[in-house]
Parts: structure tokens; sequence; C-alpha cells
């Protein structure tokens, strides 16, 4: 099934997150990042992306966060390895420069999900600033007495700037939701009228 976002002009295809941090947002690219911070990040990858997933879980109901943390297989509990792979991947366009097809597909694996829950949009997409959170604890010991601290908030102003993706694609994903809802009302709009015998041509 095609993403609701590749409906986008051509002149858009080419894209990265440079792009959008240098150009839109003026913030420095990941090419100005501390090296060292990112090789620490790559190093803890596994425990930054369970630890995100533990907090991401954490904004559900009590029953549904236990179920969630628990089951791990990927048929039994999709929701949980969809979430598990897409914030995997989500990682890896924050600790590395990705296109924007790969930014955009690794946010959809999640919101695609929040998107159809009962989630505001500020509650869908509250997942991407606990980023900051996660890393801060992770990498505790190393930031400690202020070091990185210039590099952290240039890392952070990039998770920022993923929340402005993530609404894009968030607004798109119930634009479509709402599409569908509208053409399963006409559906049934117009099966009641054929089955009372009247014109349903322009309907």
């Amino acid at each position: 099934m095609t993403p609701p976002y590749e409906s986008r002009p051509r002149n858009l295809e080419i894209f990265s997150l440079t792009q959008i941090f240098v150009n839109v947002l003026n913030i420095p690219s990941l090419e100005m990042l501390n090296m060292k911070l990112l090789s620490l990040m790559g190093e803890r990858k596994a425990r930054l992306k369970d630890r995100w997933l533990q907090r991401l879980f954490e904004g559900y109901p009590p029953e549904t966060t236990i179920f969630l943390k628990k089951e791990k297989d990927r048929f039994d509990n999709p929701v949980g390895y969809q979430t598990a792979e897409g914030l995997r991947r989500l990682l890896d366009t924050v600790i590395q420069e990705m296109d924007r097809g790969q930014v955009l597909a690794a946010l959809d694996e999640i919101i695609s999900i929040r998107a159809l829950q009962n989630f505001s949009p500020s509650q869908a997409l509250a997942f991407i600033f606990l980023l900051k959170d996660v890393i801060r604890e992770e990498l505790a010991p190393e930031l400690q007495n202020g070091q990185f601290s210039q590099e952290l908030q240039e890392l952070e102003s990039r998770i920022d700037g993923l929340a402005l993706l993530g609404f894009e694609v968030y607004t798109r994903r119930r634009e479509k939701l709402l599409e569908i809802r509208i053409a399963e009302v006409k559906n049934r709009v117009s099966g009641f009228l054929r089955s009372k015998g009247m014109d349903v041509g322009s309907f």
C-alpha cells in the first residue's frame, strides 16, 4: 500500500534531514555534530531503542502497557513489534543522514498506528520528544559536567525537526482515514437509496 505522503510533488523527492535543519530550521547538520557523541549513541543503539520503547508503551493504559511490554511475538503483538521496528529505524535517522523517503517511512511505521488510536495530535507525536530524555538518561555518565552540551543541544534540535516531519505524516494519515470514512458513508447511503429504487447517479 502506497503511503499517503508519496503523492508529494517530484521536486520534493530529493530530501534529507540536513535540508530541513539547515534550510528550514537553520539548525546545524549532522556533519557539525561531535562524532564521539554519535559514536556513543551507535554503541548504545539497542539500549536506547529499548528504553525509548518502554517509555512509549507507558503512554498507554496500564493493562495495555503490561501486554505490550510482555508479549514479544510479532504475530501475537503486531503493534508492539511494528512500533519497536519503527523506533529502531527512526533512531538510525537521528544517528546518521538519510533521505526523505527513509525518514518518512520510519516515522510512518509508528504514526500510522497511533493515527488509528484515540490520541490527540500532541499525544500521537509525544514519543518523538521522549527520545531527548532517553538519550540524557542512557548517556548520563558521559554527559555529566556539561560534556557534549553544545553537541547535545544540536542533536535535540534534530529531534525537533523529526517532530515537524512527524506532524506532516500524522496529518496525511488522518486525512486518508477521513477519506475512507466518507467513502464508507457514501456507499451505505447509496446502497440505502438503491434499495428504495432511487437514482444515485449524482450522489
